[in-house]
């Protein structure tokens, strides 16, 4: 019989009642104890910049408060482009009325919501002003808005900040999940100090090293630091990560040699490998015994009121009831594009999508992860916070019908109501364009067939 990895996820389909989904947190993807922090290149700024690392994101350009700063790249919708090209800001004081039709199959010229108190585009992104003597360092330049700013610019295209960031290392105006149609606004990260072979992907676990060609570097609990005991027959499923004759370690990553002339990469003293036959992108080799996907940080671990659990295609986050827990996503189709996932925006997208338009509707069907009395967070992507689920605006502590909810980004998590046992997930990809545009995703903290972010 074969033990290649795909098989062994897709046999979980076939498995109709698996113990291992009535497991919670019998594989969290979080270590015990994981403090160490992502390294980034030192690279010339102008004066009152930073780089903070933050907890999702990694290391991240900041002013001089530390708020993170925002970049916003063009790219293609269905109808169109949106965003910015390098040295043309265009986020701007205008006040959208209609939606403009790049997402199909919803033509331009429909009145957006809550017209009266929709703010503009630097409304929400407020922009950071160069001063008149500023000077071009490194990637940084000062580009000319045609209302007469002078901007600042990294490798060309014009930086903001968020109105939902109050605190140095907030990422709150980036999306939840990194994939999907929804991401239309990007934290400008500073560069990670990773060899040429390596790249870091962020994802809701942390930011997990991949060769340069999109491979799961993991690495061996039968190893000790510096040495590699991957030997024999261990060759035929792992393929330790060589590094050429030229390379020279760099920050955390350093080379061993296996043997004469071979010479093999090593992140905080493990010897790295991939995992032989595996697809890009994939963590398969994550199910061998004693072998695990490398990170360069974790994020922080969810507050007590949540679990995780195994799904058929992979890892969920669940509430303390095992109920899988899902993220809304929502952008308006605006040419500001705003998003509209947060309780301070309008939230008619959400109730048309949860329940036709009813509050009381989308209450039954996608309850809120309530906080449990007694349960705190320790770190700043989780938070909680008082809501009106009539209005979905957040509400005074304790006011009346108010409900005091965790948040993800400070953005309220959900439960479904057809999910009844650990694993299911009846609502991922619930609403349009697959939950991605306007609609609900599950919190995935592993997702084996492309599922998650």
């Amino acid at each position: 019989m074969t033990h290649h990895p795909i098989f062994k996820r897709l046999l979980l389909l076939c498995l109709a009642a698996a113990p291992l989904l009535a497991q919670a947190d019998a594989r969290s993807p979080w270590p015990d104890s994981a403090k160490d922090k992502e390294q980034y290149e030192p690279v010339k700024m102008p004066p009152g910049f930073q780089i903070v690392v933050t907890e999702q994101e990694g290391p991240v350009f900041a002013d001089a408060r530390g708020h993170t700063l925002y970049t916003w790249p063009v790219r293609q919708l269905r109808n169109g482009p949106v965003g910015e090209r390098k040295g043309a800001p265009s986020c701007d004081a205008t006040k959208y009325t209609e939606n403009a039709g790049l997402m199909s199959p919803y033509p331009a010229g429909f009145e957006l919501p809550e017209l009266a108190t929709r703010p503009s585009c630097i409304d929400v992104w407020p922009i950071v002003v160069a001063d008149k003597d500023a000077k071009p360092v490194g990637k940084w330049t000062v580009v000319q808005r045609k209302d007469g700013i002078s901007q600042w610019a990294y490798d060309g295209y014009a930086l903001y900040t968020s109105v939902l960031d109050d605190q140095p290392g907030e990422v709150n105006g980036a999306h939840s999940q990194a994939s999907g149609e929804v991401g239309v606004r990007k934290p400008a990260e500073a560069p990670s100090m990773v060899p040429p072979q390596f790249k870091v992907d962020a994802n809701l676990v942390g930011r997990m090293l991949l060769t340069s060609d999109n491979y799961s570097v993991y690495a061996s609990k039968q190893d000790q630091p510096d040495r590699s005991n991957c030997k024999g027959a261990c060759l035929e499923a792992w393929k330790p990560i060589e590094a050429p004759a030229y390379a020279k370690p760099r920050g955390e990553f350093g080379i061993i040699e296996r043997s004469p002339g071979i010479r093999q990469w090593t992140f905080r003293k493990q010897p790295l490998y991939t995992h032989v036959g595996e697809p890009f992108k994939k963590m398969y080799g994550s199910d061998e015994p004693g072998w695990y996907n490398v990170y360069a940080q974790y994020t922080p671990k969810p507050p007590a009121d949540f679990t995780v659990q195994e799904s058929p295609t992979g890892l969920v986050l669940a509430d303390k009831a095992s109920k899988t827990v899902y993220i809304y996503n929502c952008a308006d189709d605006a040419l500001d594009q705003l998003a509209c996932d947060h309780p301070a925006s309008p939230q008619v997208y959400r109730f048309t999508v949860c329940g036709g338009g009813d509050p009381k509707r989308c209450l039954e069907r996608f309850p809120y992860v309530p906080v449990s009395k007694g349960v705190k967070s320790d770190n700043l992507l989780w938070t909680a916070m008082w809501i009106d689920p009539m209005t979905g605006k957040e509400a005074k502590p304790n006011a009346p019908g108010a409900l005091y909810v965790w948040a993800y980004r400070k953005r309220p998590v959900y439960t479904h109501y057809r999910d009844r046992g650990p694993g299911d997930m009846t609502a991922d990809q619930w609403g349009e364009f697959y939950g991605y545009r306007n609609g609900y995703k599950a919190f995935w903290l592993r997702s084996d067939f492309g599922r998650g972010a």
